[in-house]
């Protein structure tokens, strides 16, 4: 079959199960993976370029990861290195030694008993955070905690895919390993070097094109995440680092929302691939041993993490939250599963055996976390053992403002200069880089970015937002900040600019709380002054001079175009 009918087909079924999906109310990525098993060797046996879609898995995998390290700035690996370091290695040894004795119990062989037990100590980072992204929760604590813990998970499997086949090689040398360790520091560091020395330099440069910013920040993320894998390390490490290092830049967020349609597409890919590998020989007599393990997953994770985080003094909630991403295994478990069969350690079947478990708990952790806070209010009397009677969590510095402007330019000018005499911290977002460098050097909270861009308004924190005002011309741009707003704070005031009777009286349907006309409040601005000051020539005179300078005051802000100019009568 033809690879463009291929993968038309293939995106039809996932189209119609993901409407399915939604008509259903259940997770979009249950549907992809769902796509995968009906367009796979199962049933359809649809799916004959293989490399392809696992290219095209990989660039998603690259991508999301790459925006997930957006959101990670140095401050806050600092505040939760240590947190998702105790927690990573402690979940990975108290599994891997619990599900040790349970295999053995069910009556595997010591080597197939190890195999399985580290598989299911592994969390999959790609489907967490696709998770967590869907919710919109990225910057939530426990999400932090999660991409931290996760990225020391992911750095023990690649240890261990790396370290097996050296111990059972006969040259295994020490050497070996010092050289990849080596290798990883010199990496991480011209990495870093990289994008401080360089990237942000060039920040305002790469700013002043959209374009050119959507192509850098695919060739940075993808980039490095190549070097990363051509190095022997895997691509996702390679990918969160890049984005670790922009996550200082004031362009992370209008980066974030260009990647994100081009990442949404090729992580469907990823899933449905996911899907249409997964191999179900002998399910019957698997079936017994896959629930007890998938039991171990699902409840006895996210206990074992639990404690761990009331040990640390995280308070239930968060250690509820964080508790379930592990619930559920990852890639890397099948990838280690299938290099045991390869090395001939295990029977195929363990890998079928593996394979199930991960079905199972994949399909019940997307449930739990999707539905975290309903299960937490259900279950909170109960959870008072996982947290101390002095338990204080560190909290991420939040990010969310009083008031934002949206627009620096002509009117906005003036609300700017409104703003500074108010006691709220406020926000300016505007998608001139010369404008947003000048207010930063001013001390001025300042986010660059295009409004117009639904994505880009999600990543907004308004939680704390009281008012919003537009001063942006296009009607279409303030429906889409007004709709953002409206959905997830209702209560706060928004204010918007119209050039037109028609557009302001929409906009009042959208439940704007006022809506300015500056030509209609010019020509009531200088008719008040003509009531106001008659024919007494001396007034004007003195009007005059206060207008002069604060249109000089404008010109040297950069700002020529002077309406609405309001001077105080």
């Amino acid at each position: 079959m033809e690879l463009f009918t291929e993968l038309s087909l293939i995106i039809g079924i996932a189209t119609g199960v993901a409407a399915l999906m939604r008509l259903l109310r259940q997770p979009l990525i249950i549907g992809h993976i769902l796509t995968g098993l009906i367009a796979g060797p199962l049933l359809l046996d649809l799916i004959g370029s293989t490399e392809t879609l696992a290219l095209m898995g990989e660039i998603g995998v690259a991508i999301l990861l790459f925006t997930v390290g957006l959101h990670l700035s140095p401050d806050i690996i600092r505040t939760f290195g240590k947190v998702s370091f105790i927690t990573g290695v402690g979940q990975v040894l108290f599994t891997s030694i619990v599900g040790y004795f349970i295999a053995a119990m069910l009556g595997f062989s010591p080597a197939e008993a190890f195999y399985i037990s580290v598989a299911l100590a592994f969390s999959s980072t790609i489907i967490i955070m696709k998770l967590i992204a869907d919710k919109r929760e990225l910057d939530v604590l426990y999400a932090k905690i999660a991409i931290g813990f996760l990225l020391v998970q992911d750095l023990i499997a690649v240890l261990l895919l790396l370290g097996i086949p050296l111990f059972s090689a006969s040259s295994f040398s020490f050497a070996e390993v010092a050289r990849f360790i080596t290798t990883g520091a010199v990496l991480i560091g011209f990495v870093a070097l990289t994008s401080r020395f360089f990237v942000s330099k060039a920040n305002r440069f790469l700013a002043q094109s959209q374009e050119f910013l959507f192509l850098f920040a695919i060739a940075w993320g993808i980039g490095i995440a190549a070097l990363f894998k051509g190095l022997g390390f895997s691509l996702e490490s390679g990918a969160l680092i890049a984005g670790v290092t922009l996550a200082a830049l004031p362009v992370r967020h209008e980066i974030s929302a260009r990647l994100s349609p081009l990442r949404d597409f090729f992580i469907v890919m990823f899933f449905v691939l996911l899907g249409s590998q997964m191999q179900f020989a002998d399910i019957g007599g698997s079936l017994p041993a896959a629930i007890t393990l998938s039991l171990l997953v699902l409840v006895g994770n996210p206990l074992i993490l639990m404690m761990l985080m009331g040990i640390l003094g995280y308070r239930k909630k968060t250690s509820f939250q964080t508790g379930l991403i592990v619930a559920q295994i990852s890639e890397f478990s099948l990838i280690l599963v299938a290099l045991g069969v390869s090395l001939g350690h295990l029977d195929r079947s363990i890998l079928s055996l593996v394979t199930l478990v991960g079905l199972i708990t994949i399909f019940g952790c997307t449930y739990l976390v999707l539905y975290s806070d309903r299960l937490f209010h259900a279950l909170a009397p109960f959870l008072g053992m996982f947290e101390r009677a002095n338990a204080f969590e560190p909290r991420a510095r939040r990010s969310g403002h009083a008031v934002v402007l949206f627009g620096c330019n002509r009117i906005g000018q003036d609300f700017l200069e409104s703003l500074k005499e108010l006691d709220r911290r406020f926000l300016v977002v505007d998608h001139d880089p010369d404008t947003i460098a000048s207010l930063e050097r001013k001390g001025i909270a300042a986010e660059y970015g295009d409004a117009g861009d639904i994505d880009f308004l999600e990543s907004i924190d308004v939680s704390r937002l009281e008012l919003a005002i537009s001063t942006v011309p296009d009607p279409e741009t303030n429906l889409l900040i007004t709709r953002s707003i409206r959905s997830r704070n209702p209560d706060a005031v928004v204010i918007v600019i119209a050039h037109r009777v028609g557009d302001a009286l929409s906009h009042y349907e959208e439940g704007v709380d006022y809506v300015i006309l500056p030509h209609f409040l010019g020509g009531k601005y200088a008719s008040e002054i003509v009531v106001k000051f008659g024919t007494d020539k001396s007034k004007y005179s003195t009007l005059r001079s206060r207008h002069i300078e604060h249109l000089k005051v404008r010109i040297a802000a950069g700002h020529e175009h002077p309406y609405p100019s309001a001077v105080k009568l």
